[in-house]
């Protein structure tokens, strides 16, 4: 009896979700003249970082193409060579395209990215009404340059190899280059750690 009741009140429960609508004031979306923030981890578009000296942190390993679902990246791998240096590894990405028509934003490549070269950020706007102008190339994805970075080409300013590199950003030390001449660790061209290393944090770090 009780479940013959709950039966014949279930559509009029239905139409009441639905009465309270209709009186309901509808939300007003002004976009574009207004743009709502998005949230801390919205998945926007992806950004190709950069070492505090300016050399790229993309290493060339395609990982991020491999993993992911939409086979909406492509990147071309190549060996730095001692005059001309782009990222403190052996390899970096010479080219790098992200296709937004096969783009699903779902992280995956984010995830799979072993210097943390490759995020996301918060900016949305990618609609355009060219296919062509949807595939981003390494030029628009690359993070602009900040005050004290130098464009690469250029060799190593924070340290004489690439582990001094991870080192450093795994203890969250993220300092600028050293300026010609000063002394300390790395040589002339070594870097300026404006935090101190604990031997707590540099363990943690190898």
């Amino acid at each position: 009896m009780a479940n013959s009741i709950s039966d014949w009140l279930n559509p009029i429960k239905g139409f009441g979700v639905t009465f309270h609508e209709m009186f309901r004031k509808p939300e007003t979306v002004y976009y574009p003249e207004e743009k709502r923030p998005t949230a801390p981890r919205f998945h926007g578009h992806h950004q190709l970082n950069r070492w505090p000296d300016g050399l790229e942190k993309c290493i060339g390993c395609e990982l991020c193409a491999w993993a992911c679902p939409a086979d909406a990246i492509y990147v071309e791998g190549r060996d730095n060579r001692p005059d001309q240096r782009y990222s403190p590894g052996e390899r970096y990405g010479a080219v790098y395209q992200i296709n937004y028509l096969r783009c699903i934003l779902c992280g995956m490549c984010i995830e799979a990215c072993p210097t943390r070269a490759l995020t996301m950020t918060n900016e949305y706007e990618i609609a355009d009404d060219s296919r062509e102008n949807l595939i981003w190339t390494k030029e628009q994805l690359l993070a602009p340059l900040q005050p004290g970075m130098e464009a690469p080409p250029h060799p190593m300013r924070l340290g004489d190899d690439e582990k001094d590199y991870y080192r450093l950003g795994a203890a969250g030390v993220m300092a600028p280059p050293r300026a010609p001449g000063m002394e300390g660790p790395g040589g002339p061209s070594g870097p300026a750690v404006l935090a101190e290393i604990s031997s707590e944090d540099e363990e943690e770090a190898q």
